[in-house]
């Protein structure tokens, strides 16, 4: 018997297959990764206010658009196949599969491992790395079985479960891109994170300054428009949600305040120092301007918060004039 010979049409709608599905699986597998990451936090880093920003929004879209585009050209290559069987024979079509089958065993027998080796070493078996290594599993053994029934002819003798499977699938899929708006919050949410994220960093750079208007004047500045100054700081940063300045008000001895109009509370960070303690002055010129205390709160709740500062002189000494 003459083996099928391969069309044009028939090589690139597998290559166009396999490349939606993979590349498909490999954003959703991110995804979850992602929806972990937020959820369970590493304590050694810290998850920035926008997760949008972190491939979220990319893997979102990728999945939205190649699952449905992978299923599609899957119709058309089973529609080939019912009206002729000889397109169940291509070598582009086992190729394809026992590829599909090798990754897939692969992934399974590498993440076992990853598993085993964490536990021999005696680290901490985190719910965030036994969830990812569970759906990796999950997702790895999902598509080895589904494939291998392919390769037997499964799902062409019984198509009413290869449509079911497809279903289930899809709302998986589904359910899991919404899920991320409870999860990670809406795209406005992010944008609104990305504004309050920006105004500490703003808050930030204001403190800074006023630190070394105190170093070199020793005094504190009467007013926040007392800052400007173009050879040093440029302009004092303003809202960039409303362009209005922010809140600076002096109190006594070497105290004052800094506030801010935030839409959210700021999501606690697990990487947050647990003891006061600040960090060692950078002498003015090396950097010495835009140094923060590394021990500073800058947590927030929603509307308007005021941040209470203190400089000690004992680690931002007043400047010396250089003798000639």
């Amino acid at each position: 018997m003459d083996k099928p010979k391969i069309t044009p049409k028939d090589f690139f709608l597998w290559a166009g297959a396999m490349v939606t599905f993979y590349w498909s699986v490999i954003a959703f597998i991110l995804l979850t990764f992602d929806y972990i990451n937020y959820t369970f936090p590493n304590v050694l880093s810290y998850y920035p206010a926008d997760p949008y920003q972190s491939g979220i929004s990319y893997e979102m879209a990728s999945v939205i658009v190649l699952f449905p585009i992978y299923l599609l050209i899957m119709r058309f290559i089973h529609r080939d196949a019912v009206r002729d069987p000889s397109r169940n024979e291509i070598w582009v079509r086992r190729w394809a599969l026992i590829l599909t089958l090798f990754v897939a065993g692969i992934a399974m027998a590498v993440d076992l491992i990853m598993l085993l080796t964490t536990f021999l070493n005696g680290e901490a078996l985190t719910t965030a790395f036994l969830l990812k290594v569970l759906i990796i599993f999950l997702i790895a053994g999902g598509v080895f079985m589904h494939f291998i029934a392919d390769f037997r002819g499964y799902w062409e003798a019984n198509p009413g479960r290869r449509n079911m499977v497809r279903i289930g699938v899809a709302v998986i899929a589904v359910a899991t891109v919404i899920s991320g708006f409870f999860i990670v919050g809406t795209p406005a949410d992010a944008r609104l994170a990305r504004f309050d994220a920006q105004k500490v960093s703003d808050l930030q750079n204001i403190q800074s300054q006023i630190i070394y208007f105190w170093q070199a004047k020793q005094k504190l500045p009467g007013k926040i428009s007392d800052l400007n100054n173009s050879l040093n700081y440029g302009p004092v940063p303003v809202d960039p949600q409303t362009g209005k300045p922010y809140v600076y008000q002096p109190g006594e001895g070497l105290s004052f305040k800094l506030c801010a109009d935030f839409n959210a509370a700021s999501r606690p960070n697990p990487s947050a120092l647990t003891e006061t303690r600040p960090v060692e002055p950078v002498p003015v010129g090396l950097g010495g301007k835009d140094l923060v205390m590394q021990a500073d709160n800058w947590q927030h709740g929603v509307g308007q918060v005021c941040f209470d500062r203190t400089i000690d002189p004992a680690f931002y000494p007043p400047l010396t004039k250089v003798q000639p």
